[in-house]
Order: structure tokens, then C-alpha cells, then sequence
């Protein structure tokens, strides 16, 4: 009961302090954009914005549904095969030789130039968001658990020969439990990431969702909807993140929140 109280109370205070800090963003945001002056379509101001979510609030709200769906899909799907790396990676030397350098060259391949073959491959719908959204996200789960499965206590693996464990059950009850810190903040990464390989899919091609919204509003000029589309994608960020947290603090209680 005290755990699932302070974990609730964590919530709320990440909940606040994002509130507080929204709230001097659109302070000095109101106060630049009554300074400078600027048409609506160079720096709209906080009350175009409002007024754009007035217009378009049920279109802003089933784009954003998609996107989500495309974040949620492709974050479950890189955290797994993000795991499997790791675990593969830590396996044996000479894996760790071979799959290395796959891992560096799939983060040195910058997204945009893979987002148009991917929409090639897997068409404008939901399948190439998805694998965007996987590539984006996977090296930092799989670095992380790698790096965390490497790094277990000298003490730990002493104790399990000691007690005779061979390398699967090792793994299984030492260097997979010692690396779920590791893992944790892979996955509290990944959160804040999957969002944008979601988007970054969606602008190069898709039939519905935040990043073609944004697309089309850029292109009309109508930036009011732009920044109202990006403020819909932030607060999706932002909740994603917080649930990602709790979930992660209540799977595995004994680490704490950062």
C-alpha cells in the first residue's frame, strides 16, 4: 500500500512539474509573439493555437489516436526485439563481435533515408510506422540490457559456480535480474523516442496521423494547426512517458524513479 501511494505520488509530482513548466513556456511565448508582432503564419500566439484546437479539436484528437496506436505498437515491438540483442549480444564473445558493429550501423543510418524505402516495402499503412518506430527505438534498449548484462557483479557469478549454475540458469535467476536496472532506462528512453520514428514515418508517407497533419498544415500555411498538432504530440510524449514509468516501477519495485 505505501509503494503503490508513493508511486502515485511520483506521478503527480511529474504531472505538476510538467504543468509548471508548459506554463512559463506559453508565458514567454505570449509575450514574444506580442512583441514581435509577427503574422499568424510566421508565430501565431497562444490564442491562434486555442483557436485552432477549437476548429479542428475532433480531427487533432482522431490523428493523434493513430499516431498513438503506431507509437504503442512499434515501442512493444523494438523493446522486444531490443531484448533479444541484448541477450544475444551478451551470449558469447564472438556474437558480441558479429552483432556489434550491426547494432552502431543501425543508429548511423540516419531514419529519413530508410522512411521512404520502408513506406516502399510496407505501404502507407499501419506496417511501416511500426518498423520506424521499432528501428528508432531499438539501439538504446539493446545497448542498454547489453551493457547492464555485461556489467553484472563479479560476486554474483562467483557465488552461481560456486553453486554449480551452468550459463542458461546464470543468466536466468543473476545477470538478467542484475540487468533490469540497465533495461529500465533503456525502456524510459525509448518512450520519449518512439513517438518521433512515428512521426518521421508518417511525413514521409501515410494516410492518416499526426505527421501528416502537420505535413498538410505546413503546407496550406496554417501554422496555428501546426503548433497545435505538435502540442498534441508533446502531451502524448509526456503521458507515454509517465506510463512507461509506473509501469516499470510497478514490474520492477525495488528500482526507484530518477
Amino acid at each position: 500500500m505505501a509503494r503503490s501511494k508513493t508511486v502515485l505520488a511520483t506521478g503527480r509530482g511529474v504531472a505538476v512539474q510538467a504543468l509548471l513548466s508548459f506554463g512559463v513556456v506559453l508565458v514567454l511565448w505570449q509575450a514574444a509573439a506580442s512583441a514581435l508582432a509577427l503574422p499568424a503564419f510566421l508565430l501565431p500566439s497562444p490564442a491562434d493555437v486555442v483557436g485552432a484546437y477549437a476548429a479542428y479539436g475532433s480531427r487533432l484528437v482522431a490523428e493523434a489516436g493513430v499516431t498513438l496506436l503506431e507509437t504503442l505498437i512499434g515501442l512493444v515491438a523494438g523493446v522486444a526485439f531490443g531484448i533479444l540483442a541484448g541477450l544475444a549480444t551478451s551470449a558469447s564473445p564472438l556474437l558480441h563481435r558479429l552483432l556489434s558493429p550491426i547494432l552502431v550501423v543501425s543508429q548511423a543510418l540516419p531514419v529519413f533515408a530508410l522512411a521512404p524505402l520502408l513506406v516502399l516495402w510496407f505501404g502507407f499503412g499501419l506496417a511501416s510506422k511500426v518498423v520506424m518506430t521499432s528501428l528508432v527505438i531499438f539501439f538504446p534498449v539493446a545497448s542498454a540490457f547489453a551493457d547492464g548484462l555485461r556489467r553484472t557483479p563479479p560476486h554474483f557469478l562467483d557465488l552461481a559456480r560456486l553453486n554449480g549454475a551452468g550459463r542458461l540458469r546464470t543468466l536466468r535467476l543473476i545477470r538478467v535480474p542484475a540487468a533490469l536496472p540497465a533495461l529500465t532506462t533503456g525502456i524510459r528512453v525509448a518512450a520519449v523516442y518512439a513517438p518521433i520514428g512515428a512521426v518521421i514515418g508518417e511525413w514521409v508517407g501515410a494516410s492518416r496521423g499526426l505527421g501528416l497533419l502537420m505535413v498538410q498544415a505546413n503546407a496550406r500555411m496554417q501554422t496555428p494547426l501546426l503548433f497545435a498538432a505538435l502540442g498534441m504530440l508533446a502531451a502524448a510524449t509526456l503521458l507515454l512517458k509517465i506510463a512507461v514509468d509506473r509501469l516499470m516501477l510497478r514490474l520492477i519495485p525495488w528500482i526507484e524513479k530518477d
